[in-house]
């Protein structure tokens, strides 16, 4: 538990969440990612809707890739591969100790969590709601 960082992913930034935790997995670290359904992404909902389903869209059958996620969490855990060097080895092995839920689960209930909540004067979207619209 000492190696292990818990992150509050409520009222918090997609790509500051998303960038924090791989600069700590690439460190060595844990990371532990809870309420990923309340994440924020910033910017106009349609625009944000359109290029998730773009990306979606893209993936073509299910036997070739590339495969987007639908579910919050593993949006989550993509958009932080994504800043991570995902096809070496040190990225691999930074990739796998990182773990996203939605919820926070009865073990982490008590932990101490890192919040990384700022004020937001744009607009935003939670995560939940682009992943319904999917």
């Amino acid at each position: 538990m000492k190696n292990q960082i818990i992150i509050d992913g409520t009222s918090g930034v997609l790509g500051r969440i998303a960038g924090f935790a791989a600069k700590q997995a690439l460190q060595g670290k844990g990371i532990v990612i809870v309420n990923c359904e309340e994440i924020l992404i910033t910017g106009n909902r349609k625009g944000i809707t359109e290029k998730y389903k773009r990306l979606r869209a893209m993936g073509g059958s299910s036997m070739r890739g590339p495969n987007f996620p639908r579910s919050p969490e593993r949006i989550v855990k993509r958009t932080i591969r994504g800043m991570l060097p995902y096809t070496k080895e040190r990225g691999r092995t930074a990739h796998k100790r990182i773990f996203c839920y939605n919820k926070t689960p009865d073990e982490y209930k008590e932990a101490e969590k890192i919040l990384l909540k700022r004020k937001i004067k744009l607009k935003a979207v939670k995560l939940s709601r682009i992943s319904k619209e999917l």
